[in-house]
This record gives structure tokens, C-alpha cells and sequence, in this order.
């Protein structure tokens, strides 16, 4: 074994990189290569179905069954001509990944031959086995049916010789077993809220988009390493592994100089990144050693969140050919920074106004604050399931751990626009007056012009405002985005909705005591409205620091969630308010919630207890064996020492090794004692039936004897003979270059 580490990490430091070849053309001319776009339609489609295809994709419009055929013919001549032998219906179930089964275009030509056929059937739905997907119940495993159905405003695009169809996925009897479903109707449900708020300030808004923009953390390993550390191979994260001496507190990695190696993987990520359609932008170096991250330009929300899932899978591929395992696990080395997934998140108009952008004008403004501040009263309300819309048994390691935000959402604003709320909670209703023809005459005219990047930034806030977005920095890097998305659209949505409702009951009353002055009465009513939820929802608010222990008495106090425990934080999904919030919006029915959870607490239970499984399995065949052969050197060592020198002599040069010896023994068997309280652990946890009450078994009684027998580990780790020790340590994998 010892042989085996030392060639490994010999052979990572010999690899050079791989000679990456260029397109001759520049990013944007190849760019979109691989997806079935707008100019790719404009070309394969008859004209007339063109224009109702970017009737369904811009406006909403139902899709025509029957158009599918010519849709579905054009794309096949596409395909083919890149050379695609076979389609899929590309979809993202409830296992954080993508599934897929292809299919070819060959059918039989009723004359002994083959011809390649693709209907708008086929595109349009097909009917793969749903039996081992998880459902938390929705489906028992001997019904198999199940149905995906095209998203038509996502782009189909190639990866390989396939063409890849992103379908929704759902139960033969109609309930979601997927996220975009659940998804796409979170954002019809925001879009048609915020439309209707944004006619208060602008009748002719006829949409309203949401933005996201995620930022892709991510750690690279050596392969050889990598294969070298079972841990890492079926859990994802070292579950052993003392510090390394240096590992990021010089500072030095984070922007510093891309080494060769990644670089040369970079580029070829980006190339075929941006052949798929994925705007990359930004790559850098990350805090931590051996972790960087890739972030995109801002699209609409459904498209990114499909991006952001092909860019996941893509990462894998293309690294393992030059040499490397991407790790997108939160928390995958204890010590140094773990990984996250910033979701940047705004909504815009379709006449390009971003509503959480300031203006320059006081009506501008007041739109502003109207949806800075219902934003706030979504996330202040539903601030327990936006937690457990990040949470996780691989984000849980990271939430709070010096450089991500704590696991108590809130939000930070930042010195001025916290004014600017301030001034109008507080403003007294005398300072709102009437002149004539000059409109309403109140105390926003006072609030300076506000510009973009009006904020500083606070790391240690899960929900910040960034200037003109909001910068939702708890979820995970190997999380799907649209979980938190479900959860945040939906919850702005709910109160945009509440906002219209009341300040349409409140309209009358202005225009009786105004003389009928309809658009002043508007106006006072939106103020009236946004002072009152400007007050509920200012325990959200929080500008200081996170981590302090002070905040999170004081959270408490505010009446914002605390719980730390995973599989409780997941009940948040079962509350009244969150059934209710999705059952109104038709976002997600009380069975799906229900299901939904079954899928979380059963996915908690599972990854702890494969760690568990391997950490014993490591203690008992890798570690113990190891850690007993040094014992037995040292003792033989001793022996020789008595036999050479007197005694007295003996015993003072044998001191250092007889107290290693003692140390050893003591540790394997607090190691084999700790690895038998886990087996007994586990086998309590196993027999409850309940999926909830396991998950909490799992989080209460098994996962903590993780941490007490890693810590006896890492203490032999620094004692035992480095030529003896099992597995790469830190500093290997960390500073592979």
C-alpha cells in the first residue's frame, strides 16, 4: 500500500498538461455550436412554425401539438448533420443529477431495411421507467410508468452523438418527480405577481423574468490520488486527514497565478462549455488550495439551472482527461474553505428594467424599494424553508464554517439602502401633500440619487444585496439550483401577491379622501403598504457579523430559525405556511411536499451511513494494520535497544518510542472501540421504519462518532512512520501540480 501512495504521488507530480487545441474562430463565433437556438430554428424551421415556436418560448404561449412534427424533423436534419445517431429526453429527478436513456433514429423501413425517423411524438413525450427514480412514495416500485415531457424554453442541445431533449418528469398520475416542473411553475408563478405589481409603475410591462447567476466552486484532484483515497472515491470528502502544515492561511492561492495544468483544463471546459451554450465568464483561483471557480453570465433562471447541471456533468468529463477528479462536495478537506454555489438573483422586465436595480427618478425608486422590500417579507417569512431549501448532508458540513454564511438566514442590505428603508418607515404621513398637477409630493424626493454597487459586501450573510440583485451565497456547489429557486421565487411571489391585495383595498379609501386623484391615491397606498412590511419584516435585516455567537441569541430572539439539525430543518418544507404558500401558487401539492421529504430524509440517511460504512471499513483494514506494524517495529526496536545497552541507557534512548507504542495502543483502541459503537449505531438507526425519525437517529447518534474516530486517526497520522501510512495526506492532495 505504502508503495502504491508514494508511486501515485509520484506520478501526479510528473503530469504535464494537455496540449488543448483552440478553435481558429473566436468564443461568440462558436459559441451556441451544439444547441438547437433561435438561429438554428430560423434556419430548419417552416417560418410559420418558427414564429409560434418564439411565441411559446418569449410569451408563454401553449405549444401546439401540432407543429411537433416539422419542430421535431427540423432538429433531426440538425443533428444529423453534426453527426447525432441517437436522442434523449434529458431530465433532472430527485437525485441532484441528470438522467437520461437514448434512443436511436432508426426505425424499420416495412421493406427489410432501416430508415432514421423522428416524430413530434417522440419529442414531445416520452414514457421512461420511473420505477427506481426516488418518489418518497408517489410510486411503488413495481409501477413503472412514468412521462417527460419537452421543455420548450430551454434549448435542445448535442453532447457527443446525442441529442438532448430537456423534458419535465412526472408520475403517471400527474405529480412531479423532478425539479424542473416544480421550477417552471415557481416562475409563471413570480412572473405573473411581479407583472401585476409592476403595472402600478409601468402598464406596458408584459413580463417579468428571473435571473440567475450561480458561481461554481469546485476543488480539483489528481486521479491517481484520487483512487488512492476510497473516502473520497464513495463519500466524496476525506473522511480522515490531518491539516497540512500549509494549507491556506497565507492567502496566496486565492486570485493568484492559474497553475498549468488547470488552466489547460479550463480551457478545454470552457470551449465545450460554450459550444453547449453556457456563457462562461469568469475562472479564478478560489481561497483554498486546489480549488477554483467558473461563473457564467446571467441568463433567465430556468435556462441557467439547466446550464448549470450539463456544466456539473461536463466538469467531470473533461477533467478526468486531463488527469484530474473534479470534487463537488461542500466540504471535502476539514480545515480549509469548503465549496458553495452562489445564486445571484434578480428580476427583470421584458423591456430590460431590472427591479432590484435603483433609478434616478423618486417613482423609480419607489418601485425599487417595493421590491427590495417584498422580497424581504418572502425571505423573512419563509426564512426556515429557504434553509431548507440549501441544506444537506454534504452543505451542513460547510454552513458556518468560516467562510460561508452561518445556517440562520437573513439579509444584508447595506448602509444606504437600509436608510432609505428607514426614511420611509418613519417618515410622518404629513410630509405627503398635494399640488395640483404636480403629483404626489412626499419625502422620497429626499433620498439622493442611488447608484449600482451601493453596498459593500458581507460574507457571513446567506441573502445579500449586491447592488442590483441579491446574492443567495448558502447553496451548496454539487446542489441543483433549482431547490433554492423553488423555494425563493416562490416565496416573492406570495408576498408580491399579499402586497397588490392590499394596496388594492386600500386604493379606495385614498380616492375618497383625495378627491378622486386616482394616481396620487396609488401612490400613498404603496407607501401605506411597504411602511407596514417594512416593520414585520425587519427582523430579517442583518448587517453585522454572522458567526458571532451574539447572533444567534439574537436570531432567536428575532424569531428566525436556528436549527442546526438537518434532517428538522427539512420539516420546514411540511409547515402550513409552506403547503399553503405552494398549493396557492400551484407550485408544488401537499403530496409532492410530502414526497419530496420522504426523498430528503431518506438521502440524509443514506449518504451518512455510506460514510460510516467506509470510515469503518478504513479504521479496521487500512488504518489499525498500519498504525499496529509501526507499533510492532518500535517495540522491536526497544528489544534491540535492551540487548545492546545497559538498562538505564536503554530506557532513556527507548523513551521517545515506548511512549509512541502507549500512544498507538491507546488510539487503535479507542479507534476499534469508536468503529464498534458506530456498527451498533447504525444497526439501531436501521431498524426504525419511519424515514424521518431514522434521519434524525442517523444525525443524532451515528454521525457524531464520525468526528471521534477521525480525530484518533488524525493523531496517528502525525506518529506513524510516513512510509507506512495508507493513504495520500493533505498536503498531497492539495498541492498537486
Amino acid at each position: 500500500m505504502e508503495a502504491l501512495r508514494f508511486q501515485v504521488v509520484g506520478e501526479a507530480f510528473k503530469k504535464k498538461p494537455l496540449d488543448v487545441k483552440t478553435p481558429s474562430e473566436r468564443p461568440y463565433e462558436y459559441f451556441g455550436k451544439k444547441v438547437f437556438n433561435r438561429e438554428k430554428m430560423y434556419k430548419y424551421l417552416p417560418k410559420q412554425v418558427y414564429e409560434k415556436m418564439i411565441d411559446v418560448m418569449d410569451n408563454g404561449a401553449r405549444l401546439d401539438r401540432d407543429i411537433a412534427d416539422a419542430v421535431a424533423a427540423g432538429m433531426k436534419q440538425w443533428a444529423v448533420e453534426n453527426g447525432v445517431t441517437h436522442y434523449t429526453h434529458w431530465f433532472q429527478p430527485l437525485t441532484e443529477g441528470t438522467a437520461e436513456k437514448h434512443d436511436s433514429f432508426i426505425e424499420h423501413d416495412g421493406k427489410g431495411g432501416m430508415v432514421e425517423e423522428f416524430t413530434g411524438k417522440l419529442l414531445v413525450q416520452q414514457e421512461p421507467d420511473a420505477s427506481s427514480f426516488p418518489s418518497g412514495g408517489i410510486r411503488s416500485t413495481f409501477e413503472a410508468r412514468g412521462y417527460s415531457a419537452w421543455d420548450p424554453t430551454s434549448p435542445v442541445f448535442i453532447i457527443d452523438d446525442t441529442l438532448c431533449i430537456p423534458t419535465v418528469f412526472i408520475s403517471y398520475s400527474g405529480e412531479a418527480l423532478d425539479y424542473k416542473a416544480p421550477l417552471l411553475r415557481a416562475l409563471h408563478a413570480v412572473n405573473v405577481a411581479a407583472t401585476d405589481v409592476c403595472h402600478y409603475f409601468d402598464p406596458a410591462v408584459k413580463k417579468v423574468q428571473s435571473n440567475l447567476g450561480w458561481e461554481q466552486e469546485y476543488f480539483l484532484v489528481d486521479e491517481g490520488l484520487y483512487a488512492a483515497r476510497p473516502d473520497l472515491l464513495l463519500t466524496g470528502r476525506t473522511l480522515m486527514g490531518h491539516d497540512s502544515a500549509k494549507n491556506q492561511q497565507m492567502d496566496d492561492h486565492y486570485f493568484g497565478a492559474i497553475p498549468e495544468r488547470v488552466a489547460a483544463f479550463m480551457r478545454d471546459l470552457e470551449i465545450q462549455a460554450l459550444e453547449l451554450g453556457v456563457p462562461c465568464k469568469t475562472r479564478h483561483n478560489e481561497v483554498a488550495p486546489n480549488q477554483f471557480e467558473l461563473a457564467p453570465i446571467f441568463e433567465e433562471t430556468n435556462l441557467a439551472v439547466d446550464h448549470n447541471m450539463m456544466l456539473m456533468s461536463l466538469m467531470k468529463k473533461v477533467a478526468r482527461k486531463h488527469g484530474f477528479r473534479v470534487l463537488l462536495h461542500e466540504k471535502p478537506f476539514a480545515g480549509i474553505n469548503g465549496s458553495g454555489k452562489h445564486n445571484n438573483w434578480s428580476l427583470s422586465t421584458d423591456n430590460g428594467i431590472l427591479l432590484h436595480a435603483p433609478g434616478k427618478t423618486p417613482e423609480q425608486n419607489l418601485r425599487f424599494a417595493t421590491f427590495i422590500v417584498e422580497t424581504l417579507m418572502g425571505v423573512y417569512k419563509h426564512n426556515g424553508l429557504l434553509k431548507a431549501s440549501i441544506m444537506s448532508a454534504t452543505n451542513a458540513h460547510r454552513l458556518g464554517a468560516n467562510e460561508a454564511p452561518p445556517a440562520i438566514v437573513s439579509s444584508f442590505l447595506g448602509k444606504q439602502v437600509s436608510e432609505l428603508l428607514d426614511h420611509i418607515e418613519k417618515a410622518d404621513k404629513d410630509f405627503l401633500s398635494m399640488s395640483g398637477k404636480q403629483g404626489l409630493k412626499m419625502d422620497i424626493p429626499e433620498i439622493p440619487e442611488l447608484l449600482i454597487d451601493n453596498t459593500d459586501r458581507n460574507r457571513t450573510s446567506p441573502f445579500a444585496f449586491t447592488g442590483n440583485r441579491f446574492e443567495f451565497r448558502a447553496v451548496g456547489s454539487e446542489a441543483n439550483c433549482a431547490s433554492a429557486m423553488i423555494a425563493l421565487n416562490s416565496a416573492v411571489a406570495e408576498a408580491l401577491v399579499s402586497f397588490k391585495k392590499r394596496v388594492d383595498a386600500k386604493i379606495p379609501e385614498y380616492e375618497k379622501k383625495l378627491a378622486g386623484t386616482e394616481h396620487s391615491a396609488k401612490f400613498h397606498a404603496i407607501i401605506d403598504v411597504l411602511r407596514e412590511d417594512i416593520k414585520t419584516c425587519k427582523p430579517i435585516r442583518f448587517d453585522g457579523n454572522g458567526y458571532s455567537d451574539e447572533w444567534v441569541a439574537e436570531a432567536e430572539k428575532r424569531g428566525l430559525d436556528v436549527e442546526k439539525s438537518c434532517p428538522k430543518i427539512f420539516e420546514r418544507y411540511l409547515d402550513k405556511e409552506s403547503i399553503d404558500m405552494f398549493e396557492s401558487l400551484g407550485v408544488m401539492t401537499k403530496k409532492e411536499l410530502e414526497a419530496r421529504n420522504e426523498v430528503k430524509w431518506e438521502t440524509y440517511t443514506k449518504k451518512i451511513q455510506i460514510e460510516a460504512r467506509v470510515l469503518g471499513d478504513l479504521s479496521m483494514n487500512h488504518i489499525i494494520p498500519v498504525a499496529t506494524r509501526y507499533q510492532s517495529d518500535l517495540l522491536s526496536n526497544v528489544n534491540h535497544m535492551s540487548v545492546v545497552f545497559p538498562i538505564d541507557t536503554a530506557d532513556k534512548l527507548s523513551a521517545r518510542n515506548k511512549k509512541i507504542i502507549q500512544e498507538i495502543a491507546e488510539r487503535t483502541s479507542a479507534i476499534e472501540k469508536g468503529v464498534e459503537e458506530l456498527v451498533e449505531a447504525r444497526k439501531k438507526a436501521n431498524k426504525i421504519e419511519g424515514e424521518h425519525e431514522k434521519a434524525i437517529a442517523y444525525h443524532d447518534k451515528v454521525e457524531p462518532k464520525l468526528d471521534t474516530i477521525r480525530y484518533e486517526i488524525d493523531k496517528l497520522e502525525l506518529i506513524v512512520d510516513d512510509a507506512l501510512w495508507p493513504l495520500p495526506k493533505y498536503r498531497e492532495l492539495l498541492f498537486i501540480r
